[in-house]
């Protein structure tokens, strides 16, 4: 019996990529068997999970067409000097986004979410992956957002947590350990060869997070793929937006929108292949995106000494 999986990764203010996204796989009749979500992605995991359908995506991309950084991360030169100066080891409290969460889900508990709801954290003493699947949904969407040293880490159920994209930021692996014969992942952004070069602490950081990432999600979708049939909705590309700038939140979903409804037209569920915008890639005039084109998968290959368990 086929079960499904969401898998949302992180992306700071980049997961309105997958409000877009969202919007186009729910038009289409697709609804997950279980949702599994990563930082920002656990905040979009969670509301679906909470409210799935069509009526719940809209109400998701309404709130991230409204919402502001000040909310979430309300720096200042004040709070940059009193971390650089060791007063405190985190750029800004988490009161704006604990506020902002506690709006949309009170109470609300993981266990007793309307799809089965699971999301990802890393433990801050020894780096492992923490699957958290019960318990209060803010306090575990904290703990899954708590990106280190800008927010402060988080206390759960007596472990000290901080964001889920450390340990393991597109949880395509849990989807398969959960046991979901089928993934469908839902990136954030990644950096692409033709985005201009990053200026700043903050963009270089991110420049050298997203390389990562989009490596370490090319190698699970190689080794995974022989465990479920997995499709990844083609991420943005190119694409040149912070994640810490969330003014511009509507363009990333109309743009997501836009393109996994063109995916879902060439039968993009039915693939197995990775995303050209994951491999290195070049653009020209005449092909200015590269988020429908379609790269063969590579045949895996083992790191020195790696092992994989299921």
């Amino acid at each position: 019996m086929e079960k499904t999986a969401f898998v949302f990764a992180g992306g700071g203010s980049l997961g309105a990529i997958q409000v877009g996204m969202l919007r186009e796989l729910v038009a289409s009749g697709l609804t997950p068997d279980l949702v599994i979500g990563a930082s920002a992605g656990a905040i979009n995991g969670a509301y679906f999970a909470c409210n799935p359908g069509r009526d719940g995506a809209a109400r998701l991309e309404q709130l991230w067409r409204t919402i502001r950084r000040t909310e979430i991360m309300p720096w200042s030169w004040r709070s940059v000097l009193g971390m650089l100066g060791g007063s405190r080891g985190y750029l800004v409290d988490a009161y704006g986004l604990r506020t902002l969460l506690s709006r949309n889900f009170g109470d609300a508990r993981l266990e007793s979410s309307t799809l089965p709801l699971h999301v990802v954290a890393t433990d801050m003493q020894s780096g492992a992956e923490v699957l958290l699947s019960s318990g209060a949904i803010v306090d575990a969407v904290l703990a899954s957002a708590a990106i280190p040293g800008v927010f402060p880490p988080v206390q759960f159920e007596g472990r000290t947590l901080i964001d889920g994209g450390v340990a393991n930021n597109t949880p395509v692996s849990t989807a398969v350990r959960l046991g979901a014969t089928r993934v469908i992942v839902l990136p954030a952004g990644f950096t692409c060869s033709e985005r201009r070069p990053p200026r700043g602490a903050l963009e270089h950081a991110f420049n050298a997070l997203s390389l990562l990432v989009a490596r370490q999600l090319v190698h699970d979708l190689q080794h995974w793929s022989s465990h479920a049939h997995i499709s990844v909705v083609p991420p943005l590309c190119p694409l040149d937006i912070s994640p810490y700038d969330y003014s511009r939140c509507g363009e990333l979903i109309d743009r997501a929108a836009s393109t996994t409804a063109l995916w879902l037209s060439h039968d993009g569920l039915e693939s197995r292949n990775v995303p050209g915008a994951l491999q290195p890639h070049t653009h020209d005039a005449e092909s200015p995106s590269c988020s429908a084109d379609m790269a063969p998968p590579r045949p895996p290959q083992a790191s020195p000494g790696a092992e994989h368990h299921l």
